[in-house]
């Protein structure tokens, strides 16, 4: 029997010496995916509701689905190979011969950017949670590092792009 996809939320953005730190949780586990500064940037302003003065690129692909009367409905953080991770956009379309489901392959950057953007749901992969590492103990330490212990905000680009190898959580880099 195969174990059911985990639903996560966004639970913080943090720069890291790794690079900038999506973290997801379930409320019992939290895995950390390394982004690019300008996609966490973008990450940050869907999370805290806003708007650039010109389109953002996720602000493009949005108008160009509403073009096409579809949307994001899902995320699902799908593969985990050789320390990247892999995702899938579930998108659907809505036309005269009814509601298409398409499934799109996309950087999990791009796609918790559009999820977040859109509010609907990221999920990871069963089978990427159980081989993902624990990521919970860096983001307390981070908290206990910012003031007092409070939650950091979700956003704060870093200054350095993430490493190209090296230990630590995953990254992604497709």
């Amino acid at each position: 029997m195969m174990k059911p996809d985990v639903r996560v939320e966004l639970k913080a953005l943090l720069p890291t010496p790794q690079g900038v730190g999506v973290f997801l949780s379930n409320g019992h586990k939290t895995i950390a995916i390394f982004v690019d500064a300008f996609v966490a940037a973008a990450i940050s302003m869907f999370a805290n509701q806003l708007r650039a003065p010109r389109p953002l690129t996720h602000d493009l692909i949005v108008a160009i689905l509403a073009g096409f009367r579809a949307r994001v409905a899902k995320v699902v953080i799908n593969d985990l190979r050789d320390d990247t991770f892999f995702a899938r956009l579930y998108i659907i379309q809505e036309g005269d011969s009814g509601r298409n489901l398409i499934e799109i392959d996309a950087r999990p950057s791009d796609s918790i950017a559009l999820a977040v953007q859109q509010r609907c749901p990221i999920w990871v992969a069963a089978s990427v949670w159980e081989r993902t590492q624990d990521a919970t103990w860096m983001l307390e330490q981070a908290r206990e590092q910012a003031d007092g212990g409070a939650p950091p905000p979700a956003g704060g680009p870093a200054d350095e792009e993430p490493p190209s190898s090296g230990p630590g959580p995953e990254e992604d880099t497709a």
